[in-house]
Parts: C-alpha cells; sequence; structure tokens
C-alpha cells in the first residue's frame, strides 16, 4: 500500500493550512463582532473558546472535503494486495462475560466464511476468554464444541480461558500473542459483536503479505443488526456520512493511521517486540493500566518503523453499536477515561509525530465538549452584560465624539455561513455519494427516502448535541477528581430504556436547559433564539432517550422506508448467516455438545513481549 501513498506529505501541509486558515478567518470575524461595542473580559473568553470549538469544526470539515475528492477520484487502496500468498493468519476473538449465544452465532459465521474459501486452511480462530461468570464460561465452552461439531474440515477452533483478567482486552491479546504467537504470521482481532466476510479476512492477509513494512491494517467497521431508532439513525450516519470521513482520514494520514482495537489485522513479530503497553506512575484512573490500548499500540508501531494503514473501501467488515443513548453514554464514558490517559503519553520520547498526533486527537475529542459548555456560557454571560448596560456613547474620560455602536451584520452574516457550511456540507457531501450510487439510493429506499432520513437524522442529531456534551464534560470532570470506572461488558441487545431510567440519567440536564433557557430569555431576549438548539435538546432529553431506544419505532420507521441501509434491506452473506442464527438459535443448537468435545489448545508457541514494566511514562 506504499504505492498509493503518494502525495501525503501535500495533503498534510494541505489541510493544516486551510485548517488554521479557516480557523483565522473565523477567529478574525468573531473579534470584530465581540469588539465591536467594546472589549469586554467575558468577550476575551468567548473568543479564545471560539478558536478552539471552531478550529476543531474545520478540522472535521476539511477532512471529509478530502475524503470526498478521493472517492470521486476513485481512490481504492485495497486494490494493491495484487495475488500475495496468504500467511498463517490467527484470527482471535477476546471476550470477558459476553453472551454465549451472541459469541457463538459470530464464531460460526467466522467459520462458515473462511470454510468456504480455498485460503481458510490458513486461518485458525481462538476463542479467548477472560470469563468470570463460571455459567457464562461453561456456556462459551459448549458452543466451542458444538461449533467444532458443525465446521469438522473447517478452520481450526480453539478455546482458551484464563483465571484472571489480567490487563483487560490488551493482556488477554497479550497472553495469546505470548503462548502462541509464534505459530503465526499475523493475526486479525475481532471483538465480541465483530463479523468479518470471509473475502476481507482473505484480503487483510494479502495486503499484509504484499506489504512487508505494514504493522496493522485497518478496516472501517459499519455498525449494523441492531433495530431501535437510536442504533438505527446511528446505522445510516456511519454508513451514509462515514465513508466520506474515513476516504478523507486514510488520505493524509497515508500510512500513519491508526488503529480502533479491533477489524484490523496485525503483524505478530512487531506486535510481540514492540506494542507492550506502558504502566503508567500513580492510581487510577489517570494511572496504572491503559485502557484505550489502540491508540497507543498504532503509535507504538510506528515509532518501531511499520506502517499502520487504513483501507476504507474495504467492505465486509461490521460491528454492533449500542441500542440506546444511555448504553451509548456509559461505553463513551469508558473511552473517555482511557483516552485522558494519552494525555500523559504525548511527551514520552521516541513516539513520531503522527503518533503524538492521534493520541492528542483522541484526547481533544473530549476536551472539545467543556471548551463548548464554556463558549456557550461565556457567550451567554456576554450577552447579558451587554443586554443590562445597554450602548455605551461616552467612556470614562474626556470623549470629544460619541462612541457610536459599529453595525457588524456582514461579519455575523459571514461567520453564521462559515459555521453551518463546517457543520452540514460534510453531511451533505455523503448524501450526495449515497443518491448518485444507484445501488446504495434503492437499498436506502430511494431519493425521497435518504433525504428525508437526512434531514431527521440532522435535527435528532441536534438535539442529542448538546446532551452529549453535559454527558462528556461531566465525565471529564469525574476522571479528574479521581473517580475511576469499572470495565463492564458492553450491552449487546436491543435495550430499551424505561421512564425512570431515563430521568435518573436526564432529570440533571433537563433541569439545567430549563432554568439556562428562561434565564436567557428573561435576561437577554435577543440571545434566547440563538441559543435555542442548546435549551431545547436538553429540555427534551428525557423523551427523546425513552422513544429513541424504541425497538417498535425503530421498526416503524423501517416501515416507512427511513434510515434503512443497504447491509439490512440487502444484507451480505455474512451478515444474513448471522441473522439466521440468532433468530433461529443458531445451527451450533442442532449439534451441542458437551465440554469435552472441545479441541485442545495448540502448543504453546509463543513470542517475547517487552517486560511492561521496563517501558514507562509520565
Amino acid at each position: 500500500m506504499s504505492k498509493w501513498g503518494f502525495g501525503v506529505i501535500m495533503c498534510r501541509t494541505m489541510l493544516a493550512a486551510l485548517v488554521f486558515g479557516s480557523t483565522g478567518l473565523g477567529m478574525f470575524l468573531m473579534a470584530q463582532i465581540v469588539s465591536a461595542e467594546g472589549t469586554s473580559p467575558t468577550g476575551i473568553g468567548c473568543l479564545a473558546l471560539f478558536g478552539l470549538s471552531f478550529g476543531w469544526l474545520t478540522l472535521g470539515f476539511w477532512n471529509a472535503v478530502f475524503g470526498f475528492v478521493a472517492l470521486v477520484a476513485g481512490r481504492r487502496p485495497s486494490r494493491y494486495c495484487e495475488a500475495a500468498p496468504i500467511d498463517r493468519t490467527a484470527v482471535v476473538m477476546p471476550v470477558h462475560n459476553e453472551d454465549p449465544a451472541r459469541v457463538g452465532a459470530g464464531l460460526e459465521v467466522v467459520l462458515a466464511e473462511l470454510a468456504e474459501l480455498v485460503e481458510g486452511g490458513q486461518f485458525d480462530v481462538f476463542l479467548l476468554s477472560d470469563s468470570s461468570d463460571p455459567i457464562v464460561s461453561a456456556e462459551e465452552a459448549r458452543l466451542v464444541a458444538a461449533l467444532r461439531r458443525l465446521h469438522p474440515r473447517g478452520p481450526a477452533l480453539f478455546y482458551r480461558r484464563r483465571g484472571r483478567n489480567v490487563g483487560r482486552k490488551a493482556g488477554n491479546i497479550a497472553d495469546f500473542v505470548r503462548r502462541w504467537g509464534r505459530g503465526y504470521t499475523q493475526m486479525i482481532v475481532l471483538d465480541a459483536d465483530s463479523i468479518m466476510s470471509g473475502a476481507t479476512m482473505v484480503t487483510l492477509a494479502r495486503l499484509m503479505a504484499a506489504n512487508p513494512d505494514a504493522g496493522i491494517v485497518q478496516t472501517v467497521p459499519l455498525p449494523t443488526n441492531r433495530r431501535t431508532a437510536f442504533a438505527r439513525i446511528i446505522q445510516f450516519t456511519s454508513r451514509i456520512y462515514g465513508p466520506v470521513q474515513a476516504a478523507g482520514f486514510a488520505c493524509w494520514t497515508g500510512g500513519d493511521a491508526n488503529y480502533f482495537g479491533h477489524n484490523a489485522i496485525i503483524r505478530l513479530t512487531a506486535f510481540a517486540q514492540h506494542c507492550a503497553l506502558p504502566h503508567l506512575p500513580g492510581e487510577p484512573p489517570l494511572g496504572g493500566e491503559i485502557l484505550s490500548h489502540d491508540f497507543v499500540e498504532a503509535a507504538l508501531m510506528q515509532s518501531a518503523g511499520y506502517r499502520v494503514f487504513m483501507v476504507p473501501d474495504l467492505e465486509g467488515s461490521w460491528e454492533e453499536t449500542p441500542s440506546n443513548l444511555i448504553d451509548f453514554a456509559r461505553r463513551d464514558r469508558r473511552w473517555c477515561q482511557g483516552n485522558l490517559q494519552h494525555g500523559r503519553l504525548l511527551g514520552s520520547p521516541g513516539l513520531r509525530f503522527m503518533g503524538r498526533v492521534h493520541l492528542g486527537l483522541g484526547l481533544a475529542s473530549y476536551l472539545t465538549a467543556p471548551v463548548w459548555l464554556a463558549m456557550l456560557v461565556s457567550s451567554s454571560a456576554d450577552a447579558v452584560v451587554r443586554t443590562l448596560s445597554g450602548p455605551v456613547y461616552f467612556r470614562p474620560g474626556f470623549n470629544l465624539f460619541p462612541n457610536w455602536p459599529v453595525a457588524t451584520d456582514a461579519q455575523i452574516d459571514l461567520l453564521l455561513a462559515m459555521t453551518l457550511t463546517a457543520l452540514f456540507l460534510p453531511k451533505l457531501l455523503g448524501l450526495l455519494l449515497a443518491l448518485c450510487d444507484r445501488s446504495v439510493r434503492r437499498a436506502c429506499g430511494g431519493a425521497m427516502a435518504l433525504v428525508g432520513s437526512a434531514v431527521l437524522e440532522t435535527l435528532f442529531s441536534a438535539l442529542m448535541a448538546p446532551v452529549m456534551m453535559l454527558f462528556q464534560t461531566g465525565f471529564i470532570g469525574i476522571t479528574y477528581v479521581g473517580r475511576s470506572i469499572s470495565w463492564q461488558p458492553q450491552e449487546r441487545g436491543d435495550r430499551g430504556v424505561g421512564w425512570r431510567e431515563a430521568l435518573r440519567h436526564h432529570a440533571g440536564q433537563s433541569l439545567v436547559g430549563l432554568g439556562w433557557g428562561s434565564f436567557v430569555a428573561f435576561m437577554a431576549p435577543h440571545f434566547f433564539w440563538w441559543l435555542m438548539p442548546i435549551w431545547c435538546g436538553l429540555v427534551l432529553a428525557v423523551p427523546l432517550c425513552v422513544l429513541s431506544s424504541r425497538e417498535g419505532l425503530g421498526i416503524a420507521l423501517a416501515r416507512w422506508g427511513l434510515f434503512l441501509t443497504p447491509a439490512e434491506t440487502e444484507p451480505p452473506r455474512e451478515l444474513g448467516r448471522l441473522r439466521s442464527s440468532l433468530e433461529h438459535g443458531g445451527p451450533f443448537a442442532r449439534v451441542w455438545a458437551p465440554a469435552h468435545l472441545i479441541r485442545a489448545v495448540p502448543p504453546e508457541n509463543g513470542l517475547p513481549m517487552p517486560y511492561p514494566a521496563a517501558s514507562s511514562a509520565g
């Protein structure tokens, strides 16, 4: 894939120039607006916070523009695998107290996909269990036995259970590498909710063989298989808008992309030698074991001289998303704590520039929430102060002429246009590509359904944005005061949220929105309508959370042709197999067997991992 990496430096230079140039122009206009009636402390604070928020917004905008150009130009990096031979590959699925039925159904799909391919004999599949619940671990063992009976000639399926969940998922993977890694050239890492087609797994193995400098090749997994309204909106968003952002990211990162922790292939020797995670000094939540290990492993791989690629055009890579806002936020809190730890790694010696960039972007993705909140609060305060004080025609001291107010309508209009463009043009670009692709347009219910879904998604996202802003700001505050979290399994089903649960999580947010909006309406009525998307989303948080978690509403939306995706209306073979297994008990249920029929794990033949204590970060 180094063959398609031309122009990466130019892309990065152009991106940086466009982002900083757009941000500078926005701050210049904002400075004129703020200073039109005199400079105040709240105005200066608002300007600084605006610059940070607008800079993050313009980065997403220009990334989408780059992605749109790359997709229109037809760049397909995965075609550069040629007919490279496939080396021995392990497919590993680490689990921890997951639903055994879902795990078994996913593993059955992986085995069936590989069994149909000539190259399938080069793959072995491992279920790596850290489950502490004895009932769950017993069911895992029985599922593996059943799958072995169902696919006697397919890829070998092995089951290993650790006694303790040391190091969480990263420790689970490291244990596999130490014990059995030497028997394989590379491993494909799957989560408990991951699905991959056999062709995708074979393509990943060929990409690694064709690019000996590649340490990690990451796919872009699309969420699927959930039916609540909330999850269907997420799935639609990822399918329609995601490709543009992913293509842009791949365009300017080149061989210095990132790792998402699953649905990727990793070169085992490089991983074993260079990707042992450092142990952060101090106590959790910011010290101790690193939670968000994937970004760090990608940075370590790059520091060792290996490339990390993203292949956005490679299809057949799937995952599942939380079915409701509360579970989505609960998962986000775990990611927030993990990404905040990355701030302590930014100054670590040996990291390459792009590795630090990815760690910094992961950190910034959460810090933008309190920055946005502070900007909104300072803007409200500034509006109230200016309303109470009124225009000042004569400042203290001698004034030869009155200080007439300066009209800033042109600056306001231009800045508003820039902001709306940065917010909505990336969505329009993704929608345009979908509308121009006949197969995608048909699979999404037609042009009218696509446009209608996009409009409703934009409205829903606008209402949910302030809710997530308060959630993430709270997560950051909780983390920095020293409260850690337990890393529990994710809810995998279509779980609905009741009114009592929604009130417990959102009542405070609704009160904040109601009080904020009422105060501004009374003190600065002209600013009330500018603030409407914020207070409205917060006030409606409870009913939106409850209603969007309803599976019945999601099914009704699909019946009306809204939020359809090709994965749902024209599912590929691997997703059809998964749905068949989940809806009918799974093929493995017909050959249920006792645990003693499980194949023993192969002899330990691992790769040395650097001793974690030898690597530290402050």
